[in-house]
Parts: structure tokens; sequence; C-alpha cells
């Protein structure tokens, strides 16, 4: 087992992610930058520096997540940190130029069943394929934790409120992913509470990344600030908590 703490950042090699995976090397980790592209990862590794290391992970796919499981056991023998980061907004095969638009789409009465499991499949499914791969090896690391990237556009009690004007951007796929998301971090916290396996979840904002089509409002670094702070939160730090850099605590 290496000495240096270790983490795992998914869809690290663009965007949010490679901000997380740069705020964690600056901090003295070791970070494998999770990419579905080997190639893309070994690109963002050339930028980030000798303490990040390419891993291809794609998190749709069992094998690939087996692999990069039995590596980082291997290779590092533990696993201090888990951000859970990589999502798609949308399926592969569907563009859109607006957030109005992507809700249109994706109304409960019109959503393309197809393209919503897509979505489901990275953003929740792909999220607990990669979990029940690495708990193993969190729990055989002390004081380890997780890090689910999240959406404020998944928070019920947010989109309930008839005042909030996003409220009629929530949809039934990638909004209802990250309600998803919500709620298996904290089916996560209650599982890894009696381990001292500290698990978060954090809302980016709405940020400038391919995932909203560069039509943000805050820049990646700006984004990936929360997860680099609750990233590195101490033993002492809650678990089972969704927050915002400059919100604080978001309801669920």
């Amino acid at each position: 087992m290496q000495d240096k703490p270790v983490a795992l950042i998914t869809g690290a090699n663009q965007g949010i992610g490679f901000e997380i995976a740069k705020g964690l090397v600056a901090a003295g980790l070791t970070v494998l930058v999770g990419s579905r592209s080997l190639e893309r990862g070994t690109q963002a590794v050339e930028t980030l520096g000798e303490r990040a290391v390419a891993l291809q992970l794609d998190v749709t796919d069992q094998a690939s997540i087996t692999t990069a499981a039995d590596r980082i056991r291997e290779e590092f023998g533990r696993l201090d940190i888990l951000v859970q980061n990589a999502a798609i907004a949308a399926a592969a095969s569907r563009s859109f130029d607006s957030g109005e638009e992507l809700a249109a789409a994706n109304r409960p009465s019109v959503v393309s069943l197809d393209d919503m499991r897509e979505v489901w499949d990275t953003n929740v499914f792909g999220v607990l394929a990669v979990y029940q791969a690495m708990v193993p090896i969190l729990k055989d690391t002390p004081n380890s934790r997780i890090v689910n990237v999240s959406s404020g556009m998944g928070s019920l009690t947010l989109a309930s409120d008839p005042n909030l004007p996003v409220r009629q951007l929530f949809d039934a796929s990638y909004s209802a992913s990250k309600t998803a998301l919500n709620a298996l971090t904290v089916a996560m916290a209650i599982e890894l509470e009696s381990f001292g396996i500290k698990v978060n979840a954090v809302s980016p904002g709405h940020t400038k990344t391919r995932l909203t089509g560069f039509s943000g409002a805050d820049t990646p670094e700006q984004g990936a600030a929360e997860a680099i702070r609750v990233a590195l939160l101490g033993p002492e730090g809650p678990t089972g908590m969704f927050t915002h850099a400059t919100m604080g605590n978001l309801p669920w």
C-alpha cells in the first residue's frame, strides 16, 4: 500500500471533474483520473502533473468498473476519496439549445423511455455500480469518504416551491436522475455510517461545462469548489449532507 492518500474521480478528463482533480492534486493526493477514453484521460494527466494517473473507467460498463477496481487494489492498495462526478444531461443522440428545450423534451408525458434509461444508466445505475465495486477498498482505508456530484435541480423541496422560476426545468430524465442520486447518497451514508465512511452530495451550481452547453453562470473552477472542500474534510466532518459552495446546506 502506498502511503499517500488516493482519490478516484469519475468523468475527470474535462469540466468540473478535471477541476476537482486539479484541486486534489494541489492538496497532495494521488489522483486517479477516471475517463471513458483512456486517450483523453492521458491528455488530462499531462496537464495535471505527476500526481495524476489516467484510469480507463466507463461507469456504464461493468467490466471496465471491475478492471478499474482491481487495478486500484493491486497498484495502490487504498482508496481514500471517491468522487462520483460522471454524468450526462441527455442521451448521446440528442442535443438541445437550452435548458427549457431539454425540459420540454423530457416531460413525463413525452420523454423517450430509451433516452431516459440512457441518462439514468450513467447518473444513477453507473454511480451505484462504481460504489459497489469500490466499497470494499474504501472500507479497508481509514477515514475514507465519498462525494456524489449532484445538482440543485434534483431537490424535490426546491422543485415544489411555486415561487422558484427554475422549477419549470424539473424533468423526468436529468433532474429526476439527480433526485435518485440524492436518495442513493442518503442510503450510502446510512449503510457506511458504522464504518466511519462519510458520504455527501454536492451541487456545483449552474456551471459553464459541456453538460450545460456552456450556458452556466459559474466557471468549472467555481463548480468544483464544493466537491473539493467536502472531499478534504477530516474525520470529524458530517455525513449525509447536500451542500453548495455559497448557498450552504440544500434541501433534499
